[in-house]
């Protein structure tokens, strides 16, 4: 971005450029979409344009409103037994609290219970439950504009020799969130890393920009401290070194201010049912 051009000016335009060619809907692109995606491309307006065009024919040619309002992951009890990925709660500044846990990532048997384009869907789904209702209830309660996730990445006993395939996975995965999601990390630690990660990681932040790598802190067994500088000793997982410990277990509870009860108008029937039309039951 030019010195002499604000942000401001950049997104004015942005949307001129975008309503010339019939790609902006001031009902479906706010200021803070559009503002995601040029700080993406550092407010290049040609580059940023190119992305968000790229991302509005993604949603057509995948079909995202119907993934959202009607795919089923009726295999989600196996593939979380192999592979959990669950929000729990919220940082210190309010933005959700997202886990991976690997020590049980098996990429054969994964792939025996799903797809790549199934497992991509339910990312996708994810994704949108994220942006469009998460992080909107964890602002609402936080009383300030968020946009942003904390994520953890739990290496705990993940075998160096597997790290080959279940980095494929994860860069399947990042790839959706860096093309058509940009600007949602806010920060990620990847915790119990094994001495020998240094050289994974190495091959891993090649798939990553500059800005995102900034994000990610690389911790070993010894990440108490630093968990607990971002987030509160009560929200995080015991399993982590936290004091929650939720009914049925903080890896299957998906709380937080989206379904707690402390945002009015919040929970919402479409996302919370995500979960009963895994199961079989619809409503």
């Amino acid at each position: 971005m030019s010195s002499t051009i604000t942000p401001e000016e950049s997104l004015v335009a942005f949307k001129r450029n975008l309503t010339s060619k019939g790609r902006y809907d001031a009902n479906l692109h706010d200021d803070y979409l559009l503002y995601r995606f040029l700080r993406a491309r550092k407010y290049n307006l040609e580059k940023a344009e190119l992305m968000f065009t790229n991302y509005l024919d993604w949603r057509i040619k995948d079909n995202v409103d119907d993934i959202v309002n009607s795919f089923s992951f009726e295999e989600e009890s196996k593939v979380h037994a192999l592979y959990p990925r669950y929000y729990h709660k919220t940082d210190k500044i309010g933005r959700t609290v997202y886990v991976e846990q690997l020590k049980s990532l098996d990429v054969g048997e994964l792939f025996k219970s799903t797809t790549t384009e199934r497992l991509t869907k339910k990312h996708i789904r994810e994704f949108e439950k994220f942006s469009k209702y998460r992080i909107v209830a964890c602002g609402l309660k936080a009383g300030v504009h968020l946009e942003q996730g904390l994520s953890i990445m739990d290496l705990k006993g993940v075998p160096l020799s597997q790290f080959n395939q279940v980095r494929k996975v994860i860069q399947l995965l990042s790839s959706i969130a860096a093309d058509y999601y940009p600007e949602t990390l806010g920060k990620m630690f990847l915790i119990n890393c094994p001495t020998l990660f240094t050289a994974v990681w190495a091959v891993i932040k090649s798939f990553l920009d500059e800005t995102t790598v900034a994000k990610i802190s690389i911790l070993g067994s010894n990440y108490k401290k630093q968990l607990l500088e971002h987030i509160a000793e009560e929200n995080l997982p015991a399993s982590l070194g936290g004091k929650c410990e939720c009914p049925g277990g903080c890896e299957n509870s998906d709380i937080g201010p989206w379904n707690d009860g402390t945002v009015a108008g919040y929970p919402d029937k479409l996302y919370e049912g995500f979960k009963a039309r895994d199961s079989g039951y619809f409503f």
